[in-house]
């Protein structure tokens, strides 16, 4: 798997239109929103290519956010500051096209949003995600996320918990 694709930054020269997840919303975002995005600096897309044939294979998007404290689980919040809200990375928006669905390339996307938002200098206490459905829900309730809140598709997963798998 890592030896397949790389991720990387959207850039002009990705080809943008070939990729195909299955839901129009998320195909539509990154031929004509992703890259908006990107310039307002509300958040990076980042590409999984094959590095083969150069297709676009994935995508997620990374930006920075908050959750209120009282949201978080009480076993969660009790190992935090008593802040209002706390820092965390949201995973915006998450696809794989579906000629490379099912060879784990949404883990490893997830994978990396977890490091970059580990090792981004700046204090994160979590990767958010809202999932889109249940079937998206399953998927991140797989890697180790947890529900905070009150909607059953809000998703956290504490950057301590990638660090106890990292040193795994």
């Amino acid at each position: 798997m890592t030896g397949r694709f790389r991720i990387e930054v959207l850039a002009p020269e990705h080809d943008r239109a070939s990729l195909e997840c299955g839901s129009a919303a998320l195909d539509r975002y990154l031929r004509q929103q992703a890259t908006q995005d990107m310039r307002r600096n509300t958040s990076v897309c980042y590409v999984a290519v094959d590095v083969q044939t150069e297709v676009v294979a994935g995508y997620y998007t990374l930006a920075a956010s908050s959750v209120p404290l009282t949201d978080l689980a009480e076993s969660v919040a009790k190992k935090l500051p008593r802040y209002p809200v706390v820092p965390v990375a949201r995973v915006g928006r998450l696809a794989v096209g579906h000629s490379f669905q099912g060879q784990q390339l949404g883990a490893a996307l997830l994978w990396d949003a977890g490091l970059r938002a580990m090792r981004s200098g700046m204090g994160v206490f979590a990767l958010l995600v809202d999932a889109k459905d249940e079937a998206a829900a399953a998927f991140y309730l797989h890697h180790g996320f947890i529900p905070f809140g009150i909607q059953p598709l809000h998703l956290v997963l504490p950057i301590a918990t990638l660090v106890k798998r990292t040193r795994a």
